[in-house]
């Protein structure tokens, strides 16, 4: 007798679970967990490592695994062996030390190299589509007529208008690539001239560069950063369809 598993009115059999899987979306994240479990399977946990994450997921999960009633409760409702529960548990374990052992070196070169992007500012903005206007307006500000803030509010046609131009602190890989350029290769409060930017005329000033650093949460995200494009190449490169 086939295995299935039912579900209202669907059976889910061997012959049906493939397009299941298709229809459903479901394949990516299915070869994502082999291709992780192939990654992770030589990975050791210590027992210090592994008490601490099972109090962890214990905690979490509102379980007393020492209530061996309620805990085999527990893993027939979620179709799972205390073995498999084990697997589970250590999974976000090994996969921060595969992290960890295969980019850790490679962290401070990927680093420098994206640092430009990582780099943060908060500057102030006025954009119009108006050329006239804009130079009038520049003039205005840099004349010392009137605050680079109160003429944002009255005359600027982007959201930005809402807080007197003030935009950020926001990484440099965020604004337009000229926008960006331009605060790059300038100084905090100096105003720039107005410039075409797609359909605007922009008003730039640098208010403050906030270098990025590599501390502990941008390890962190570097290092998913570094991950994530090797998971999507290697599956990219592994998944193969025979029909």
């Amino acid at each position: 007798m086939n295995p299935s598993l039912e579900v209202g009115n669907v059976i889910i059999t061997p012959e049906n679970i493939f397009p299941l899987l298709a229809e459903k979306q479901m394949i990516a994240a299915l070869a994502r967990e082999i291709v992780l479990d192939d990654a992770i399977a030589d990975i050791e946990c210590t027992i210090e490592e592994t008490a601490m994450a099972e109090q962890q997921f214990f905690m979490q999960m509102q379980l007393n695994p020492n209530d061996k009633e309620k805990l085999q409760t527990w893993l027939q409702k979620n179709y799972l062996t205390r073995e498999q529960l084990q697997n589970r548990i250590l999974r976000g374990m090994k996969i921060e030390k595969y992290k960890e052992k295969t980019w850790a070196t490679e962290l401070q070169p990927y680093y420098l190299k994206r640092k430009r992007q990582l780099d943060k500012v908060i500057y102030s903005l006025i954009r119009t589509k108006n050329p006239g206007q804009a130079q009038e307006l520049y003039f205005r500000v840099i004349e010392g007529e009137k605050e680079f803030s109160e003429l944002a509010t009255q005359h600027s046609q982007g959201a930005e208008a809402e807080t007197g131009g003030l935009i950020g602190p926001v990484e440099l890989n965020v604004p337009h690539p000229e926008i960006a350029q331009r605060l790059m290769t300038s100084q905090p409060g100096q105003i720039l001239p107005p410039c075409r930017i797609g359909d605007w005329i922009v008003i730039l000033r640098l208010e403050k560069y906030i270098p990025a650093q590599l501390d502990q949460n941008m390890r962190r995200r570097l290092l998913d950063e570094l991950f994530n494009t090797w998971l999507t190449e290697t599956i990219q490169k592994q998944v193969k369809f025979n029909f």
